[in-house]
């Protein structure tokens, strides 16, 4: 029985715990076949056994997004092996000292910024040409309330993620008349993640949904379609 992406390639970022790796699951029971990539390859390991166990496939990619020339390697290598990319989540992201702003670490926002905005232009500027190749690539984006809606503490997060916003926001209008690749936003809302944890410490993690019903969202974006400019939050 054909699965509904199957034949498509998918990376996803981030991809060794949480969101990130329920996503990759998610796109691998639908027929994917998905590149993971995260600094821990033991952890990518587990997730992508998970994957093969439950009959789906996968190659993961144990790299820093924030590191040098290793994103133009990834997107360099999966160009000669597949030529082209169906689908790119841009999940990766870190959360930093939630802190007021005059007290931010300038060396610590340096790093938040340099993973959580330009790791991802370079994302998208090494990937740009795969996508068109797949015609229509599809890209999502995952984003914080935090980047639309200040809250106390949350400056530097917050900021990242207004300035994700804007960046994929401006690359969809780029690519709307042209047709060869949608874009979209997607909001995951509180879910159980260890950054969440890391944030919420007291609270109940049960009360909050678990990264797979963002991830079977994800899926289902990449497998229905949509179209540029669509922006969502996972309730």
């Amino acid at each position: 029985m054909t699965k509904p992406l199957e034949n498509q390639l998918a990376l996803v970022t981030g991809a060794s715990r949480g969101i990130g790796a329920a996503t990759a699951e998610a796109l691998a029971r639908a027929g994917a076949h998905v590149i993971l990539t995260a600094r821990t390859a033991k952890d990518l390991e587990q997730v992508e056994d998970r994957i093969h166990q439950a009959g789906g496939s996968a190659t993961i990619a144990p790299m820093d997004l924030a590191e040098g020339d290793s994103i133009g390697r990834l997107a360099a290598a999966v160009g000669e092996r597949w030529g082209k990319l169906d689908a790119l989540v841009l999940n990766a992201a870190m959360l930093g000292t939630l802190t007021p702003v005059p007290a931010i670490d300038a060396k610590e926002f340096s790093k938040l910024l340099t993973l959580n905005v330009g790791a991802q232009q370079a994302l998208i500027a090494a990937f740009d040409p795969l996508l068109r190749a797949a015609a229509p690539g599809k890209l999502i984006a995952i984003t914080s309330s935090v980047g639309a809606t200040p809250r106390a503490y949350w400056g530097a997060y917050g900021a990242s993620k207004a300035a994700l916003e804007t960046l994929v926001a401006a690359y969809g209008e780029e690519q709307r008349n042209l047709g060869k690749i949608k874009v979209a936003i997607l909001d995951p809302g509180a879910t159980r993640t260890k950054m969440r944890e890391k944030a919420f410490p007291g609270e109940d993690p049960v009360t909050v949904k678990a990264p797979e019903a963002v991830a079977d969202r994800i899926a289902a974006l990449l497998t229905s379609g949509f179209e540029t400019g669509h922006r969502e939050r996972v309730e």
